[in-house]
């Protein structure tokens, strides 16, 4: 259940980090409430997976994994484009969630 949660608070991390780009600064009301909101959300998932997983494998794989969803969002929402050091970056992130969670047994 503790991944379930910590799959909740990446997308909701992931909505409301898309949502934050589209407030304009907060000047635009919409999209800063749900930027809110999905935050507190994400929040309040990130805490129900830290009953049972570590900090730190909850927190590399949220922000890991939000990092590579936000840049993909970003990409066909925001038309922002990656360039080959991004991407091999985030390959590099990637295959750090995948060794924490294949390989570590601090998360276990």
């Amino acid at each position: 259940m503790s991944y379930l949660y910590l799959l909740s608070a990446i997308l909701c991390e992931i909505v409301a980090t898309t949502f934050l780009k589209s407030s304009d600064g907060f000047t635009k009301w919409l999209p800063s409430v749900v930027t809110v909101v999905m935050y507190v959300i994400s929040f309040a998932f990130l805490s129900f997976t830290l009953r049972t997983i570590p900090t730190g494998i909850a927190y590399a794989i949220w922000s890991g994994v939000g990092i590579i969803g936000i840049s993909i969002i970003a990409w066909f929402v925001h038309d922002q484009k990656l360039d080959f050091p991004a991407m091999l970056g985030m390959a590099f992130i990637v295959a750090g969630v995948v060794i924490m969670n294949v390989f570590s047994k601090s998360g276990h």
